[in-house]
């Protein structure tokens, strides 16, 4: 059984048309919010993945030559007794004293 309703069948068409219309909105904001997104999130000052994992990279082999530089200088520290730096007194310039006789 199929109803003739002409009013029916024209407010059927109205809801399609404009559910296909809100559907192609959506789709068309959802585009410019996401192109939005980029153009904001471009401007920003973000590495790449490629950059981050390069200096990842250069810090941990960083830390493995600091590890290796700390357990040489404990090695050279405890072969022997600490040396004891006493400082250095400037000599004064020796004049020749003039009661000193010359050398023939």
């Amino acid at each position: 059984m199929q109803s003739d309703n002409k009013m029916f069948d024209d407010f059927v068409k109205f809801v399609n048309g404009a559910a296909g219309t809100f559907a192609g909105m959506a789709r068309e904001g959802q585009a410019d919010a996401k192109a939005r997104f980029k153009e904001w999130m471009g401007g920003a000052d973000f590495v790449s993945r490629e950059e981050f994992d390069a200096v990842k990279a250069m810090a941990a082999a960083a830390r493995d030559e600091v590890d290796a530089l700390r357990s040489r200088l404990d090695a050279l520290e405890g072969a022997g007794p600490p040396a004891v730096v006493k400082p250095v007194k400037k000599a004064a310039a020796a004049k020749p004293s003039a009661k000193a006789a010359p050398k023939s």
